[in-house]
């Protein structure tokens, strides 16, 4: 089975630091355990501020689906108000290669 990746990075909005994203994550983090085809999730740093958000489905649709959902059902999320909405670049992709 190949992984379907949703990819955002991003930075934190002006006086926002990374724990403030991550913990306006709550709620997200409840949306996608509900979502059909979510597998797992990861939130990491870079040594130059950035975040890199990375959300794994089992399918392409499930992963349109999901990512769908973060701006419509879960547009009042608090984690909006934590990210510089300019810096943000998002993709979905297939991994190549993955271990389990």
């Amino acid at each position: 089975m190949a992984e379907t990746l949703e990819i955002t990075t991003l930075r934190p909005a002006a006086g926002r630091t990374a724990k403030d994203f991550v913990e306006a994550n709550a709620d997200i983090n409840a949306y996608l355990q509900r979502q059909p085809g979510f597998l797992w999730r990861r939130i990491v740093g870079t040594n130059d501020g950035r975040i890199i958000d990375i959300v794994a489905y089992d399918s392409l649709p499930h992963a349109r689906a999901g990512a769908a959902g973060i701006t419509g059902e879960m547009a009042d999320s608090p984690v909006h108000a934590t990210i510089d909405h300019d810096s943000v670049d998002w993709q979905i992709t297939t991994a190549l290669q993955y271990r389990m």
